[in-house]
């Protein structure tokens, strides 16, 4: 059974910073792809990093330049470093997993999630005040 869960989440002034941790088990398949999607009540989910299998990583237009995805494969954690956040941020953010393209990720622009994404976290809050 594979688990994830999110921790460090928190509030924070607008020009601050955050890091998120993603600790996954269970995963007893090839290496999956790795996501960071967040969502505010009322509106769809968004993607907003991956990482692959091999670790290459890919954002969203609207964070990149200023959030970072990693992982250590070692301690199975997946990591979200948030730096020059804005109010438009405030939302829950969740960790994802997925294997259904052999490790390769799905576009984080894409519209709707796609469905194969199953396995999720439980969602950290992230609070950005102006």
């Amino acid at each position: 059974q594979v688990q994830l869960v999110e921790s460090g989440g928190g509030s924070v002034q607008a020009g601050g910073s955050l890091r998120l941790s993603c600790a996954a088990s269970g995963y007893t398949s090839s290496r999956p792809c790795m996501y960071w999607f967040r969502q505010v009540p009322g509106k769809e989910r968004e993607g907003v990093a991956s990482i692959d299998s091999v670790g290459r990583p890919s954002y969203a237009d609207s964070v990149k330049g200023r959030f970072t995805i990693s992982k250590d494969n070692a301690k199975n954690t997946l990591y979200l470093q948030m730096n020059s956040l804005k109010p438009e941020d405030t939302s829950m953010y969740y960790c994802a997993a997925d294997s259904s393209l052999g490790g390769f990720c799905y576009s984080v622009q894409r519209t709707p999630v796609p469905a194969e994404i199953k396995y999720w976290g439980q969602g950290t809050q992230v609070t950005v005040s102006s």
